[in-house]
């Protein structure tokens, strides 16, 4: 049995009214979640996120997806300070991305492994300190909350029922209880909030 540093894991996800992360038409419909996502109480919680993080665990298809976007905010002077703050945090922690099929890492200071979710946070839990961020990758999410890993959830609930797409809460999870640390509602109605894991 390896020791652990103690380091906790949260994760960060928007959802709809219904629980879901993105719509009907599949991966790439945001269209519920996307309006919600620059309000002064979506970049609040953006930084509130990855504060004290100090690793980023992701998903293939959001690593790549982040790797078209961030990179070209942190060097945008004109962006807003906390989406830059939070850019500029992605690109220089440690990214460890989760895949089967590729081959190299598709950013600096990466790692891409292939193999459980489980796993590989216990292997990050053994070494270093800060938080192990997973920044909106709903598998890895879900394969964590299975095997109750998660010590906090970051959520975004956008008021829109999106009547279709993927839940992030599937039946069949293991029962837990949460503890609401930090809520706030925005002007379109979003609210962000934190919740710890009572263990």
């Amino acid at each position: 049995m390896t020791s652990s540093t103690g380091r906790k894991v949260a994760a960060n996800i928007a959802l709809t009214l219904d629980g879901r992360y993105h719509g009907p038409g599949g991966p790439g419909d945001a269209d519920a979640i996307v309006p919600y996502a620059t309000t002064e109480v979506a970049r609040d919680h953006l930084t509130r996120i990855w504060e004290g993080a100090t690793t980023a665990l992701l998903g293939r298809l959001n690593a790549e997806g982040f790797l078209g976007f961030w990179p070209t905010v942190a060097e945008d002077e004109n962006a807003d300070p906390r989406d830059r703050g939070y850019a500029k945090w992605l690109v220089d922690t440690e990214k460890v991305v989760l895949s089967t099929t590729l081959t190299e890492a598709p950013w600096e200071r990466t790692r891409v492994v292939n193999a459980p979710a489980a796993d590989v946070v216990a292997e990050l839990k053994t070494t270093g300190e800060g938080y192990i961020l997973v920044n909106s990758s709903a598998s890895v999410i879900k394969a964590l909350l299975s095997a109750d890993l998660l010590d906090r959830l970051f959520l975004m609930i956008c008021p829109e029922i999106a009547g279709g797409g993927q839940r992030l809460f599937d039946d069949g999870l293991p029962s837990s209880k949460w503890k609401l640390t930090h809520q706030e509602t925005g002007e379109l109605g979003e609210i962000a909030m934190v919740y710890d894991r009572v263990r």
